[in-house]
């Protein structure tokens, strides 16, 4: 019986020494360069959420339609008011009113949703609240989340940390053969990948418990790129150049 087959390596660098010839009669170099490094290269970054929505809700019932009104105002007053002390614009904030009668009474109830972009903030605007509103203001959890631009900027920095990643083993398998590596001839984006950035389903049951920081885990954003490059072998590697 045959011994079985040694396992298939996967190849991450190909050294090409194999000079082109120059053509005859002609003093110029060739069109493609005869000395290459194939490379291939990833990277994986990850991202915290850049924004965070926290939703409030108050309410009142009284017997007059104004006394509803007015406790419910000064409350949205206060919380408005506590917002911007800490530095939240007024267009990060939304409020949405509803009236009804209800039986003999007036019932008045208010929603505030809140953009906060600095999350120590946001904790102390909500301990603020919960001291001095106590129940009559319900806080829910934040909703943690990315803006484009902060999804734009994860995949360029994965982009550009895969190339760089690239280009370094590029250069330790020119070391390896006492070889300069060159310009680059091609760069290839192979795969990418994004994952992440909000809250599993199955967590989805115990999102009141979670700790600030979870829900912070569980809304990170992640990306990879994987990268094919070619590069130029210069010639021999400078020997001063390498003892520095």
């Amino acid at each position: 019986m045959a011994p079985p087959a040694p396992p298939s390596s996967r190849v991450f660098a190909e050294l090409d020494l194999a000079p082109s010839p120059a053509p005859e009669g002609r003093v110029e170099p060739p069109a493609l360069p005869g000395r290459e490094v194939h490379v291939s290269g990833s990277a994986e970054l990850s991202a915290r959420p850049d924004r965070a929505r926290v939703s409030l809700r108050l309410g009142s019932r009284k017997e007059a339609a104004a006394a509803a009104r007015s406790s419910v105002s000064r409350r949205l007053q206060y919380i408005a008011h506590s917002a911007r002390l800490h530095g939240v614009p007024e267009e990060n904030m939304t409020v949405t009113e509803d009236f009804s009668r209800v039986e003999n009474t007036y019932q008045m109830e208010a929603e505030v949703c809140i953009i906060f972009s600095d999350f120590g903030k946001m904790q102390n605007v909500c301990n603020l609240l919960i001291e001095k509103l106590g129940t009559s203001v319900t806080i829910n959890p934040p909703h943690f989340y990315h803006t484009p631009e902060a999804i734009d900027t994860l995949r360029r920095q994965v982009c550009v940390t895969a190339v760089g990643n690239t280009r370094r083993k590029a250069q330790e398998v020119c070391r390896l053969f006492g070889q300069a590596l060159g310009k680059p001839l091609l760069i290839k984006e192979e795969e990418t990948k994004e994952w992440g950035g909000h809250i599993d389903s199955h967590l989805l049951h115990s999102a009141d418990s979670q700790t600030l920081q979870e829900r912070i885990q569980n809304a990170t954003a992640y990306a990879s790129c994987r990268v094919f490059a070619v590069f130029e072998i210069k010639g021999k590697e400078n020997r001063r150049n390498k003892l520095l």
